[in-house]
């Protein structure tokens, strides 16, 4: 199976360094101008399946990158509960270091790392094999491309592909 991801488009949130988990934040113009430059470098592709988050922002990048994508809610963003909005240059340096190490991170009044897991591993475990098309957050596409050895967090707009070689029932193991 291979994982096209896509972290959404900008946000006035995401532009001010604001932490944005279940909170439906709206994509910026800039924002959407990052989903419709995206749309060329989808374009001829076919996809097995397009999905993306149930929050607006995942689902405008979809809409204007690809048309139509199936809405799932296990696809949203880490909720980060009391630190929601919070902006990143506010938070104290234990709360930032946690989120940076993320594995173990639970965030106060809201989710753990290991229910993100929980819930996107019952995504994958649902999947087909072929290629998939997923509109998502920043939280989802580190979790999954952690588990492949990369460390590296996409930009708002990015595209990654990975080759998943996981199923959902070896993922949720």
């Amino acid at each position: 199976m291979r994982l096209w991801l896509v972290r959404h488009g900008a946000t006035d949130w995401s532009d001010e360094g604001r932490l944005c988990g279940w909170t439906d934040v709206p994509l910026s113009e800039k924002g959407r101008g990052q989903a419709k430059i995206l749309r060329r470098r989808l374009e001829g592709q076919g996809f097995d399946g397009v999905w993306t988050s149930d929050l607006s922002r995942a689902s405008e990048s979809a809409r204007l990158a690809v048309g139509q994508a199936h809405p799932d809610r296990r696809l949203r963003e880490l909720d980060f509960g009391e630190l929601e909005g919070r902006r990143w240059r506010d938070c104290d340096e234990p709360t930032r270091e946690a989120v940076v190490r993320f594995e173990g991170f639970v965030a106060p009044g809201g989710e753990s790392v290991r229910d993100l897991e929980e819930r996107v591993g019952g995504f994958l475990f649902e999947l087909r094999t072929g290629d998939h098309l997923v509109f998502t957050h920043g939280g989802v596409v580190r979790l999954l491309t952690r588990q492949q050895g990369d460390a590296s967090i996409l930009a708002p707009g990015e595209l990654t592909v990975l080759e998943w070689g996981r199923t959902g029932a070896e993922w949720l193991s």
